[in-house]
């Protein structure tokens, strides 16, 4: 494949990645406005090195990334996630950066709900457990998810809105005060 097309092709998959992440940023809104969840995008470790006025300056990335978002559901369990897009029809395990297995290995030991939320050409969207993600060799043979492995994992949309949480179960069932349901649903 050309450069030039093979950098179309790159471009093209890191803003359809940015969308992604800008729907899950609407979706984690619309639990907090509900009282479900507080859940916020993670700012990525950065270190200005030059002015180019206006506010705007040239960085550099000081340490590797942590997952995209964290947050505590209404009942105190904490979440964790990383957004990942691809335009094939798979998804590969790779994706996934050292630092960023080790932070959801860590967060998932600690009792929080750890996943990797997909997103297939932006009309589909999953949410795969971190304990399924991490163990793809020993479940599908091979170190990806195709659409069709994903698909126990998928995730309905309401309204423009990804229900990310969707079936997630509460630790609490406190329904006086309303702050838990045995099976809340968004």
């Amino acid at each position: 494949m050309p450069d030039s097309r093979r950098q179309l092709i790159g471009r093209q998959s890191k803003t359809n990645g940015a969308l992604f992440e800008s729907w899950l940023t609407a979706s984690c809104k619309y639990y907090e406005e509900r009282g479900i969840a507080c859940i916020v995008k993670t700012s990525e470790p950065m270190k200005p090195i030059k002015s180019l006025g206006q506010g705007r300056f040239m960085a550099c990335f000081t340490k590797k990334g942590e997952p995209d978002y964290k947050g505590i559901l209404c009942d105190g369990t904490g979440i964790m996630f990383e957004a990942k897009h691809t335009d094939s029809g798979r998804i590969k395990q790779s994706v996934i950066t050292d630092k960023q297995w080790e932070s959801l290995d860590t967060y998932e030991k600690f009792g929080a709900y750890c996943y990797v939320m997909v997103s297939i050409n932006l009309t589909k969207f999953y949410r795969v457990p971190w304990h399924i993600w991490k163990r793809m060799k020993e479940l599908f043979g091979h170190k990806f998810m195709t659409e069709q492995e994903l698909k126990p994992y998928q995730l309905q949309e309401k309204q423009c809105t990804i229900l990310i949480l969707e079936g997630v179960e509460l630790k609490n069932e406190d329904s006086e005060s309303g702050t838990g349901t045995e099976n809340r649903q968004a």
